[in-house]
């Protein structure tokens, strides 16, 4: 396997933030914009590259997912490496090392400007606030599984907190609307909206299962993937709670499959199927199963997953653009 020279018309996508990390592209002709909403102030970013610069390269090289989604804004050409053909490149051309040291001595720059601001600045809120506003954001955006755990984590470290009663409805509200609409969809969020009957109490505090299934996910955002698989397990092997249960089954599959345990991957999704056959994250888990055989080069078993989950989402579901996206990369390894 080579490099590959892929081509884009204009708007298309060259990935998504979330998909996972296994290329590093450099472009050729053309115009990409790096796209991504900055957490602290809610605004769109549009970053450009440059004709002949690298991008994807943290993601790719750290093996987390992409943290932002890639645009080609023209009639694009660009050249996609794998990890292994992108570090050969780089041992022999110390240009193409001085270059990537440059880039990400900017960026650190940038996030030092950044930290600096807010350590100075006269209107900085409290980490309590902060993390309770982060959770408002990701609710009111309808980014519901960021709600939830945004929610949960201010639960686990401000029980008593003065937002503790707002969060725990919040909580509920992200969890019913994320059950009932799916991720990125339903109404906008109103106060009082929950059902009486499905709003927990406003004193309630957060079992010791969901605190250590809040901690586990907390792990998996700092890709720290092996530390959670265990926190995890230990969850399902207590099985004293059904809903914590299924939520951690699911969270087992993605921890095996950044670990490239691809194989124990498709073993705990097929648990998942038979005792959760309605999950709420299903297709996201049967997603994480058709790149799983992707990966093992199982590209026959991977299209008829794909194609099966193309048939379950619509054009404007972000699942059903990931899994394009994966169809390309499929008719791509096959050239």
């Amino acid at each position: 396997m080579s490099p590959k020279a892929l081509q884009y018309r204009p708007n298309s996508i060259v990935y998504f933030k979330g998909d996972a990390s296994d290329r590093i592209f450099i472009l050729n002709k053309g115009k990409v914009s790096l796209n991504y909403i900055d957490i602290e102030t809610g605004q769109d970013i549009h970053d450009p590259i440059k004709v002949g610069e690298f991008f994807g390269v943290r993601s790719a090289l750290g093996r987390y997912p992409r943290e932002e989604t890639a645009l080609a804004m023209d009639h694009t050409t660009v050249i996609a490496f794998t990890v292994p053909e992108f570090e050969q490149l780089a041992l022999k051309n110390t240009r193409i090392i001085m270059t990537m040291l440059r880039v990400f001595s900017n960026q650190l720059r940038r996030i030092h400007n950044r930290v600096q601001n807010l350590l100075t600045s006269t209107e900085q809120i409290s980490q309590e606030s902060g993390l309770y506003k982060i959770g408002e954001y990701y609710l009111n955006t309808r980014n519901y599984s960021q709600a939830i755990y945004a929610f949960g984590r201010y639960l686990v470290y401000y029980p008593s907190g003065k937002h503790a009663p707002a969060a725990t409805r919040n909580l509920a509200m992200a969890e019913q609307y994320m059950g009932k609409y799916g991720q990125g969809k339903g109404p906008p969020p109103e106060a009082g909206s929950v059902q009486a009957a499905e709003r927990p109490s406003r004193t309630r505090e957060l079992s010791d299962t969901a605190k250590r299934y809040y901690n586990a996910v907390s792990l998996v955002t700092e890709e720290k993937y092996r530390e959670a698989l265990p926190e995890f397990q230990a969850i399902m092997a207590a099985g004293d709670d059904e809903e914590y249960t299924s939520k951690a089954q699911y969270e087992m599959v993605r921890c095996l499959f950044f670990l490239g345990q691809y194989e124990k991957c498709i073993q705990v999704f097929t648990v998942l199927v038979q005792k959760f056959p309605k999950h709420p994250d299903m297709k996201d888990a049967l997603f994480f199963i058709a790149k799983s055989n992707q990966e093992k080069g199982e590209f026959g078993v991977a299209s008829g997953l794909y194609r099966k989950l193309l048939s379950m989402t619509s054009e404007a579901d972000s699942l059903h653009r990931k899994v394009a996206s994966a169809m390309r990369e499929i008719e791509g390894e096959g050239e």
